[in-house]
């Protein structure tokens, strides 16, 4: 299958703001509960449908402090959410962030076989081995899974989830009212999963959608999630700050997903993006240098201790050399503690510079006029950094100067759609709808299976 020439464009929604985002919430743009505000949420998915978008991203966590991000402190349900938006929208694609480490996969295959039997074929469902260790306390644990009991969950989880949601074959449903046929029991399959982690008798009870299975977003930049995501995925969410970093990851994803025997053009890698669009190059900067330097140091020190567990850096000398944190963060997000422990070894940093150089990294590569951004997503796409971008939406008119100036470019430029190809987000990604494994399996002649 050749290579798709046009950009995947998804959406990623944070309300009153993420990490980084410390006084987004004050626009008179955004509301201030809108983190929990379902009209905020409609109202940006059709602001993104308008613009042809291929997704809505809803990220998500389910362990919180009093320093977490304001959007982390006070947000929806994603499944809830995109169910609610999913009748306000045609075409959209709906990704929704739930964990492996916490949710049993038969719930995972019903909430999301919902989902996508509710929007017409338009669910996707990003997978994350939750890196919050926190999150244990709130499922009765004592402690966090470690990494390979994360990704090992997470393998077999979607594993599990993608068999429960071939339980149905397209036509186990005839609802044939003149002969009384409603259904066909031949086309129902149970599972019988006997894993590692998990045992699931199936079979679910919900039919397919007219994409046959959600789409597999993924997140996760450690080998294991690397892994993961070349061996499931069929996009996957990461962040990139120089091209020769996300050139460098889409390459490696896609060398890990054809040694498993996989179409690496068939695994789409979408990093997040926040472009800053001005009147000119000059302008956009100054937005820049306003948004970077109007960032609030004393949060930026708090949120720096989610990678280990919600460390408190507070205690510590900010002007002595970086803490040395032994093993804290190995069973939280351990691939960016790592990265953050070598900054501070490499460069001989103190805990103030580490910080700031926290807040620094938050910059966008995509800042200027209307063209300077364009120029430069197409420099970045051309070069294999990407398969397309996620854009983070915060101020609803700092969005439309990306829809309504940079897009029309991009599609001058044969980079954009003018318009869906599908309704479903299968369709609109140019992926293939997966064909039932039973439905599969009927079509080998006996003769074959009987050889081997």
């Amino acid at each position: 299958m050749a290579a798709r020439r046009e950009l995947v464009l998804g959406a990623v929604l944070y309300g009153v703001g993420g990490p980084g985002q410390h006084h987004t919430w004050l626009s008179p743009e955004i509301p201030g509960d809108a983190s929990v505000d379902i009209r905020w949420y409609i109202a940006r998915a059709q602001q993104a449908e308008a613009a042809k978008f291929d997704h809505l991203f809803i990220v998500d966590s389910q362990f919180i402090t009093p320093d977490s991000p304001n959007h982390y402190l006070n947000r929806l349900e994603p499944l809830t959410l995109l169910s609610a938006v999913a009748v306000h929208t045609t075409h959209i694609g709906l990704v929704g962030t739930l964990t492996t480490s916490y949710n049993d996969p038969f719930n995972l295959a019903r909430r999301l076989a919902s989902l996508d039997l509710i929007s017409g074929g338009r669910a996707g469902w990003n997978v994350v081995a939750t890196g919050d260790g926190g999150t244990a306390g709130n499922y009765g644990r004592a402690e966090h899974y470690d990494y390979a009991a994360r990704y090992g969950r997470a393998l077999e989880s979607v594993r599990v989830v993608q068999g429960l949601w071939d339980s149905y074959e397209d036509d186990a449903f005839p609802r044939d009212k003149e002969r009384g046929v409603f259904f066909d029991r031949t086309k129902q399959h149970p599972l019988n999963h006997v894993g590692e982690h998990f045992r699931v008798v199936g079979p679910l009870n919900i039919e397919r959608s007219p994409q046959g299975q959600p789409v597999i977003f993924q997140a996760g930049d450690s080998t294991e999630g690397r892994d993961l995501g070349a061996t499931v995925g069929d996009a996957i969410f990461t962040h990139a700050q120089t091209i020769e970093q996300a050139v460098a990851f889409r390459d490696d994803i896609r060398a890990r997903a054809a040694a498993l025997g996989r179409d690496p053009d068939l695994v789409l890698v979408v990093p997040g993006f926040t472009p800053i669009v001005a009147d000119t190059d000059e302008q956009a900067r100054a937005t820049e240098r306003e948004l970077v330097g109007g960032k609030s140091f004393e949060r930026a020190l708090k949120e720096l201790g989610r990678p280990f567990g919600w460390h408190d850096f507070s205690v510590y000398d900010l002007d002595a050399p970086f803490p040395d944190l032994g093993e804290a963060g190995d069973r939280s997000f351990r691939t960016q503690a790592e990265a953050i422990k070598r900054l501070a070894r490499t460069r001989n940093l103190t805990l103030r510079q580490v910080v700031e150089h926290s807040i620094d990294a938050h910059r966008s590569p995509f800042v200027g006029s209307a063209r300077t951004v364009a120029d430069e997503i197409q420099r970045w796409f051309e070069a294999g950094a990407f398969d397309g971008i996620n854009v983070g939406v915060g101020v609803p008119s700092e969005f439309a100067r990306f829809t309504d100036e940079v897009l029309p470019i991009l599609r001058e430029r044969g980079l954009a759609r003018t318009e869906y190809d599908s309704t479903t987000l299968r369709g609109n990604l140019g992926l293939p709808v997966p064909e039932n494994v039973h439905t599969a399996a009927r079509k080998v002649p006996v003769a074959a299976t009987a050889t081997k």
